[in-house]
């Protein structure tokens, strides 16, 4: 979504940052994972098919995409790569309410995975 290409939620813990290209090979890494394809029903794909599934969304007015920063690590190396743990993915489908939003959230690094978990 263009609307949120600039946007981040700094929380405590986690920082929000818009889904943009420099993120996708890393996300491209995690979705090789088996697992994570069928957790969030998602199909293998190429590295230029993920780069143009990045650009899709960003242009899709009923869909926003973004990347979970571990803020502490972000803090440390200033880098958006490094603490990347996860994603979140808002689908704005209601008709009737266009600021309602179904809501999947996704954490693919192990360590936040098993911190989460437990």
């Amino acid at each position: 979504m263009k609307k949120n290409a600039k946007t981040r939620i700094w929380g405590d813990k986690m920082i929000l940052v818009s889904y943009q290209t420099i993120h996708v090979p890393r996300y491209h890494e995690w979705m090789k994972s088996e697992e994570l394809q069928k957790l969030t029903a998602s199909e293998p794909l190429t590295l230029k098919e993920e780069y143009a599934m990045q650009n899709e969304w960003m242009l899709d007015d009923k869909k926003c995409t973004f990347i979970i920063l571990d803020a502490d690590k972000h803090k440390e190396t200033n880098s958006e790569i490094e603490p990347m743990i996860g994603d979140v993915n808002l689908f704005f489908n209601d008709a009737d309410n266009p600021h309602a939003a179904e809501i999947e959230i996704m954490i693919a690094g192990l360590y936040w995975f098993w911190l989460l978990k437990y």
